[in-house]
C-alpha cells in the first residue's frame, strides 16, 4: 500500500503537468526530475553535494552522541550541577536556531566548521535533557542494591544506569540524526559552497524548480537512509 500510494501520486502528479492542470515551470514533474537527476549523476555533482552534506551531518551527529553522553553522565554523577545548568539547557533548546546561524557565521566564518556547529546546536541541547531523563528515571531500588552490595557511583553507572537507559538513548539518537540534517541544512543555506542546503539555495536563486525538487528528494532519501542505519545499531545492540 505505501508503494502503490507513492506511485499514484507520482502518477497523478506527472499527468497534471502533462495536461497543464498545474505549471510545470512551477511544480516541475517526475520525469523531468530523473532526467535532472541523472544528467546530475552523470557530471558527479550530485555525489558531490550528497557526500558534503553527508559528512556534516554525520560528524555533527557524532559529536552531539559525545557530547551528550559526556554531559548528561556528569549531570547525574553531581545532582547539584543539574540543577543548576537544568534551566539553561532548557532555554537554550527551545531558543530557534536558525537564529544562532548568523552568528556562528561572524565567530567562526564561512566554512564546513560552522555547517558542523550548526548541525550541533539542533540537537545537542535537547539530547543532554533527554539522556539526563532517561538516567534520571533509572529503578532507584537497583541502584540501591549495587549500594547495599558496596559498590559506588560508577559501578551504578556500569551496571545499573547505562544497561537500562540503553532503549531510550538509542530512541534519542534516531531523533537526533534527523534533527542534525536539518541543522546542516540550515547551515548550508547560510554559509556552503557545497551540499544539498547550497543546491537548494542556488536552484531556488536561479529558478531551477526542478534542480531544487531533485536535491529536496534527494535529502529525503539521505535522511532515510541514515534514519535506518541507526535503527539497524539498535537491532545490533538490543540484541546483545
Amino acid at each position: 500500500l505505501r508503494l502503490l500510494g507513492c506511485i499514484l501520486f507520482l502518477g497523478l502528479w506527472e499527468i497534471s503537468t502533462r495536461l497543464s492542470w498545474i505549471d510545470s515551470f512551477i511544480f516541475s514533474c517526475p520525469s523531468g526530475i530523473l532526467k535532472t537527476l541523472a544528467v546530475m549523476s552523470g557530471d558527479g555533482s550530485l555525489f558531490l553535494h550528497t557526500k558534503v552534506t553527508l559528512y556534516e551531518t554525520l560528524v555533527s551527529f557524532l559529536l552531539v552522541i559525545g557530547i551528550s553522553f559526556l554531559t548528561a553522565t556528569l549531570l547525574w554523577i553531581f545532582p547539584t550541577v543539574s540543577e543548576i545548568l537544568e534551566p539553561w539547557l532548557v532555554v537554550l533548546n527551545s531558543l530557534p536556531k536558525s537564529a544562532l546561524a548568523p552568528l556562528l557565521i561572524v565567530w567562526l566564518g564561512s566554512g564546513s566548521c560552522t555547517i558542523i556547529v550548526a548541525g550541533m546546536s539542533v540537537a545537542v541541547f535537547g539530547s543532554i535533557i533527554s539522556m539526563y531523563t532517561a538516567f534520571r528515571e533509572t529503578d532507584s531500588e537497583k541502584i540501591k542494591l549495587i549500594h547495599t552490595l558496596g559498590g559506588g557511583k560508577r559501578e551504578a553507572l556500569c551496571y545499573v544506569i547505562f544497561p537500562s537507559s540503553l532503549p531510550s538513548v538509542i530512541s534519542i539518537l534516531k531523533v537526533n540524526i534527523g534533527l542534525c540534517l536539518v541543522g546542516v541544512i540550515i547551515g548550508e543555506f547560510l554559509s556552503a559552497k557545497a551540499g544539498l542546503g547550497y543546491l537548494i539555495t542556488y536552484a531556488s536563486q536561479t529558478f531551477e524548480m526542478t534542480k531544487l525538487m531533485s536535491a529536496l528528494i534527494m535529502l529525503c532519501l539521505l535522511s532515510c537512509v541514515l534514519y535506518q542505519a541507526v535503527g539497524m545499531l539498535e537491532k545490533q545492540f538490543l540484541k546483545q
